[in-house]
């Protein structure tokens, strides 16, 4: 095997003859992450896949199901080309290792600037949009302190909080990923077009969607999985109780990585979030010494800046066929509608277990088809 090759058995690397396939797999019409996945696992191959795709779809009561044609992915190369963008392809060398062990692991990336580092040890900082001018500081030292210790400083792009920090990372001799929500070419908001640029040359943008897509609110939920699965630790910032910020903190969590929170005054709402972050488990962090103490860094020096992350096995395929899924799918957005409906009934009202239902509601949210609500109840996204 040649040096830097990932070995997957249940996900073979992927050739040069058949990018074209995952690439068509994956941007066919509700195939997401997960499902991309699981079909290479049960069918070896991208073309095998393609090919069962429409009785997948029509045994999931999908009718006159159509696989994504060839030339809207040619054309998606070719913009990419055009932009002098890098696509990524799950398996390959060069595609992030640290998104190698998760479930929902991007299929594919576009990324503009320096890939490689994708590849170093990597700290998420998010937060709010409307962050104060305390937390726009903080995140700036915790930015700067950070990226001086030889971490990637890796966020979202937005205003306040996200921007500060990759700010920040950019004025020492740090890098910083920014994890965009809608096409590699789609810069939100406008304001921040001269940090994007910034960021191509010292740093790397990537996202998971073609170029040119326009965003939609379902895409930040996949933008902050990818930000949370390419971190040893998520800090977040300020940020709301009900804020994306939190949607990363849970995928951190999911992940197996370690979650941290600045705290903030009971009376800000902006703060509320991390407060209860911080009730509930999450680190407190003051600066940037409690972020590098909590991952056993070094707190004097630097740690080395090519270092590179072992390896990490494959997402786990789901034991389940994919018929079964896609019709458990159906299932569930037939007993939903507008009106909140708890889990727990849900689950007796399809006589399936909490373990069979959590990862396919996860699915379903991630797409955009379902939202949570208080009190545990969900809804169905018309």
């Amino acid at each position: 095997m040649a040096d830097g090759q990932l070995s997957n058995p249940t996900h073979p690397t992927p050739q040069k003859d058949d990018r074209l396939d995952r690439l068509r797999l994956v941007r066919s019409r509700r195939v997401g992450a997960v499902t991309y996945h699981r079909l290479l696992a049960e069918h070896g191959s991208a073309r095998a896949a393609l090919q069962a795709l429409p009785g997948i779809a029509q045994a999931a009561g999908v009718a006159e199901y159509e696989i994504c044609p060839l030339g809207v992915v040619q054309a998606e190369l070719k913009q990419g080309r055009a932009l002098g963008a890098t696509l990524l392809v799950y398996g390959e060398a060069d595609y992030p290792q640290a998104l190698m062990d998760i479930p929902d692991a991007p299929p594919v990336l576009w990324a503009l600037g320096d890939i490689s580092v994708l590849n170093r040890p990597a700290i998420g900082l998010v937060g709010a949009r409307n962050a104060s001018s305390l937390g726009v500081r903080m995140a700036r030292r915790l930015g700067a302190g950070l990226s001086d210790a030889g971490f990637t400083v890796v966020s979202g792009l937005a205003r306040g909080i996200d921007a500060a920090a990759h700010e920040a990372a950019l004025d020492g001799q740090g890098k910083t990923v920014a994890v965009m929500a809608g096409g590699i070419d789609v810069i939100y908001p406008s304001e921040n077009a001269a940090l994007a640029a910034a960021i191509d040359t010292a740093g790397c943008r990537i996202s998971e969607h073609p170029p040119g897509l326009d965003l939609q609110a379902r895409h930040f939920p996949l933008r902050n999985r990818i930000v949370a699965g390419l971190c040893r630790a998520v800090v977040v910032v300020e940020a709301a109780a009900k804020s994306g910020s939190l949607i990363t903190a849970r995928a951190a969590l999911d992940y197996g990585r370690e979650v941290m929170a600045v705290p903030g005054h009971p009376f800000d709402a902006r703060a509320s979030g991390c407060n209860i972050l911080i009730r509930d488990g999450a680190l407190l962090v003051r600066g940037p010494q409690d972020v590098l103490e909590a991952l056993g860094a070094p707190t004097a020096g630097t740690p080395e800046p090519e270092m590179r992350l072992a390896p990490m096995p494959g997402p786990a395929a789901s034991q389940r066929p994919l018929k079964e899924v896609a019709l458990l799918h159906s299932m569930i957005l037939n007993r939903l509608g507008p009106s909140p409906l708890a889990e727990d009934q849900l689950m007796r009202d399809l006589n399936v277990t909490s373990a069979q239902l959590a990862p396919e509601l996860l699915t379903l949210e991630l797409d955009g088809r379902i939202a949570r609500q208080p009190g545990g109840l969900l809804a169905r996204v018309e």
